[in-house]
This record gives C-alpha cells, structure tokens and sequence, in this order.
C-alpha cells in the first residue's frame, strides 16, 4: 500500500531522521526560499515550516531533495527497482499459445488493479469555501527578489482537452495576482496549452474548467512532472508507481476531479480570451525568466483538509530540489528509451544542465553514423526534444562521472568533423535562444572513429594496468599504505 496522504510521508521522513522543523516564525516572502536553498545546496532534510508569517497553514519544502527520500518517497531501495518493474510491463509481448496467456493473467490483473478509483468523498473537501476565500490563506511562497509576486510553484493543474475528453495532469507555475486570480503559466509545447488552443479556436470567447490540486503523497504529487506517453493517464502512472490506485473524487463546483487525499484544491476556470502578464520567475536555469503574456486562472471555489498542509518546491541556481526529482526521473524511464533504443547503454543529465541544456548517452555503436542517430532520436523524444546539446559517448565511458565524461569526450572528438547543429523547437525557458521556442541544438559525437566515418588513423588504447601487476600490489597494498600515509608534524 502506498502512503495515505502528504502527511504519512512526512511522518516517515521524521522517522528515518529526514525532516527538519521549523518552529521559528519565517518569511514566506524571500526567507523560507533562502533557508531551503542552504539546506539543499548542504544535502540537508525535507523542511517543515512551522509558523509561516502571515498564514496559520505550515509549509513543506525539500520534501524530495535527495536520492535517499525520492527511495523513501516510492518505497523502494534503489530507484532501479522502479525501473524494472516498469520494464517489466513494457516487455509484454504478445501471447501465443493458451500456456502463455494463463501466464500473463496476474500481470495483466496487476496492470488493472493501478487504474484510478472513484471515491464518493475525500479529504480534499472536508472545508468547502465558494465565498469569503482568498489564497492569502496560504504561505505561498516569493522566492528570489525580482519575482513578480508569490508563486505556487508545485500544483497539479488538471484539464481535459475539449477534443477527446481526456484528463491531463502538468505542474505549470501559478504567479498569484490577487486573493482569488492567478497566472497560468501553459508554454506553448504544453498539453495544457495544447487544450487552451484547442477550445478557443471553437469558442475564442468560451472558458475552459481547472482544478488545481496542492499535497498528496509524493507518488500522487509527482504526476504533473512525470513525462508519461500522451496517451497515459498520469495518476495511472502514480498508481503503478504507489502500488495502490490514486483516488479521486468530483470537485464541487467544476466537471473534473482531484486526488482525494489532497491537501487543498482550488477550482475555477480561465477564460480563453484573457491574457495577462506574467513573471518576471527565478526560473530552474538559475536565471529569471522574463515576463511573458499568459492566460489567466479565476478561482471560484477553495476546499482544503481542517489543517492543511501547504506543499511547495523552490527552483533557483542547481542543485535544487527538482535535479533529485530529474534524477529519478531519468533512472525510471530509462527502460522506455531502452526498448526504443536498444544501443542506449546509459544517460545523464548533470545538475549543471538544468535537464534540457545537455544530456550524455553511451550507446553500444554497431554501425557507422550510429551516434547521429542517437541525437536525432533524443530529439524527437517528448520533452528531450528541447535538449540543447547531446553527447554521445562509447559504452564503456561512465556518464555518471562527469570528469570521466569531460576527459574522454574531448579527447574523442575532431570539433569540425563530429558536432553538427540542428533547428528545432527549444525550451520557453531558453533565454539564450534567438527566438522563444525556436533555436538551434548541437549534437557531439565523442564516440571512436570509425574508417566509414572518414578516420583514416589508428584509434590508440586507453591506458590500463594489467590485472597481473595490480594483483601483485594489491597484496602489499596495506602494507604500502602504513608506509606512505600521512605524517604528523
């Protein structure tokens, strides 16, 4: 069973000594996100703010901010565990004779048994306000000085697209303009964008319906982030993820529905004739991201537990919080880029890349030209199409140790021969590009040359000691060590 609700993670992490609280009265404006930005940047705990100025609700941040919580978080050892059971699923192949498909009954149970599950209640709506509310009731956070007001920065804001019906969970910024009224920060390349275009082009003047969900169990929070295929339900990931359906139950006042341990909704609408602008937002990249026209969010009715908790997350200079979120992501779906992709080896997308400035990928080359391939490919991949520069290495180079990165990758290339550059749609976020959403990325093939890839030299071996020496040593290595310590003064 996954955990409950917010709550019981943050129970767990106090129990497994990964929670700091709080209890001195903190700033929601600037204070809490430099507090957090320490302890992140120091490997620090999950924070639990007891006493936000201006707000009775307390604040949760950081609750991710490592490898061993994310573990804590999907209640697994190792994040790969995670990995193979979705690889597990993926590698269901059609059946062929009666044994086989009595085989594949549990697993297929066990699929359906993630599907999300209607409630009749939730603790989401035990407080139901549609009057004399206001998001001032929340400790919603500004966090660098030339924001352009309080954010909420870890929603799940929740759509259908007026085509098809279908539900779509994204995390998009929320810049509070006033009690009631927030920006929608949908980019262009999003789904939800994607909807807010679609309706206006049948009813420019129309609205379309949100909910926006804020805490819940950490599998459950995650959904909006998470880069599932677009035809994937989100909280049916989360569910897989949680072992446990996502429940949910109808919001009051509009026709979606939230996860019903969540710990506040908002619901409302965005009148798809309404633009208004937006930021400036100390963004991921470390840099601010400038204003921009947006569409805008009209709360019309506010539900909350008794005692909520307010969950937020603060993205500035790496690392922060969202690198370890990346992180598990990238481990997670690495069985999908796999079976895509069988000569993928491994991936990479250090801290220092804010995920889509640079992502190395060993690959197993068979085949002249192969890493061009490789690059084309991550480019037409879902969100790794915004990738700004692509490093594709042999096999046997670690991508997790950057230095080993860096020394082999330059020695591998010729600059003129192995990097090409390519056009193509970039992130909204992307300062440096000479167009919003529209740029150029480069590819590097740090691979050994073949003679079909117009090396006409001999490629030299990496320099190794041979096992018979370093056996030798190892047997005087102790010895050696007493000898050549340090020495005192």
């Amino acid at each position: 069973m996954g955990y409950r609700d917010l709550r019981d993670f943050v129970r767990t992490l106090e129990k497994n000594d990964e929670l700091g609280k709080i209890s001195a009265e903190v700033d929601p404006v600037l204070e809490i996100t430099e507090i957090t930005d320490r302890v992140v940047k120091a490997r620090g705990p999950a924070l639990l703010f007891e006493r936000a100025k201006g707000s009775k609700i307390p604040a949760v941040t950081n609750l991710l901010g490592s490898e061993r919580r994310m573990c804590l978080a999907l209640e697994v050892d190792t994040l790969d565990e995670v990995a193979e059971r979705v690889h597990s699923f993926l590698d269901v192949k059609s059946p062929q004779g009666i044994l086989e498909k009595v085989k594949m009954l549990p697993k297929l149970a066990e699929i359906g048994s993630f599907f999300p599950k209607a409630v009749r209640n939730g603790a989401c709506q035990e407080v139901v306000r549609t009057e004399n509310f206001s998001l001032d009731y929340f400790p919603i956070l500004k966090c660098w000085p030339q924001d352009g007001g309080r954010y909420i920065t870890w929603p799940m804001v929740i759509t259908r697209n007026p085509e098809t019906g279908k539900r779509n969970v994204g995390c998009y910024r929320m810049q509070v303009y006033d009690g009631r009224t927030t920006g929608m920060h949908w980019q262009t390349q999003k789904h939800g964008a994607e909807h807010f275009r679609n309706a206006r082009a049948k009813n420019p003047q129309g609205k379309i319906e949100v909910a926006v969900a804020i805490g819940a169990d950490p599998a459950t929070a995650l959904a909006g982030i998470l880069p599932v295929p677009p035809d994937m339900d989100e909280f049916l990931f989360s569910g897989f993820m949680r072992r446990d359906p996502v429940e949910l139950v109808q919001c009051k006042t509009v026709d979606l529905e939230v996860p019903a341990n969540a710990e506040i909704v908002l619901e409302g609408h965005v009148n798809l004739g309404e633009m208004r602008t937006e930021g400036p937002f100390g963004d991921h990249t470390g840099f601010y991201s400038l204003e921009g026209e947006f569409p805008v969010f009209h709360i019309d009715c506010i539900t909350h537990r008794k005692e909520p908790l307010y969950l937020t997350t603060i993205v500035g200079p790496p690392p922060q919080e969202d690198y370890f979120m990346g992180h598990a992501i990238e481990r997670i779906f690495m069985p999908v880029m796999k079976m895509q992709y069988p000569e993928i080896v491994d991936v990479a997308m250090p801290a220092e890349g804010i995920f889509q400035n640079l992502m190395i990928v060993a690959i197993r080359k068979s085949y002249p030209g192969q890493a061009r391939k490789i690059m084309n490919a991550i480019w037409s991949l879902g969100q790794a199409m915004f990738t700004k520069v692509v490093v594709v290495v042999d096999h046997d180079v670690n991508v997790q140790d950057s230095r080993e990165v860096v020394w082999k990758a330059l020695c591998a290339i010729d600059p003129e021969r192995d990097i090409q550059f390519v056009m193509g749609p970039v992130d909204t976020l992307d300062h440096a590009a000479r167009r919003q959403d529209y740029g150029s990325k480069m590819g590097v093939d740090a691979t050994r040359k073949w003679p079909e890839e117009g090396y006409a030299g001999r490629w030299p071996d990496e320099i190794k000691m041979d096992d018979a020496t370093k056996h030798r040593v190892d047997k005087i290595w102790q010895q050696l060590k007493r000898v050549l310590g340090p020495k005192k003064n």
